[in-house]
């Protein structure tokens, strides 16, 4: 795995954004965790083009790996947290695993919060907004 994609990245490459496609197209394995798949599925439920929306995302899962949530990643989740809380600059909580998941695989998070350079500042690739 090189690359977990977070929800706004996901979101954006859903939409099309061009940006995206270079640090997408540069990775050789990309996975999608539950947690932002879960995230992004509670934001279609209010989408008015929730059909489409919909389609292109099972077209993406059934095309990238589903990464599991297993007692591993909760392992890394605890220690992340940990550190995170001891300097004092939590993240929300849905982020943490997501982290937990790249960490585990010692893949990079495709994202735009800047949150997850608390974690390590080599964690997470940006892309340009188009």
């Amino acid at each position: 795995m090189d690359l977990v994609v977070d929800t706004n990245a996901l979101s954006a490459w859903l939409d099309g954004d061009p940006g995206i496609a270079q640090p997408l197209s540069a990775a050789s394995r990309i996975g999608l965790s539950p947690v932002v798949l879960g995230e992004y599925r509670f934001g279609l439920l209010a989408s008015r083009e929730r059909a489409l929306y919909e389609e292109k995302l099972n077209q993406l899962e059934q095309q990238f790996q589903v990464i599991p949530v297993d007692s591993s990643t909760a392992s890394f989740y605890a220690e992340i947290r940990r550190r995170l809380k001891s300097k004092g600059t939590p993240i929300p909580w849905h982020d943490v695993w997501v982290a937990a998941q790249a960490q585990q695989h010692q893949a990079r998070i495709l994202s735009n919060d800047l949150h997850f350079d608390l974690i390590d500042p080599n964690l997470r690739i940006g892309w340009p907004s188009a």
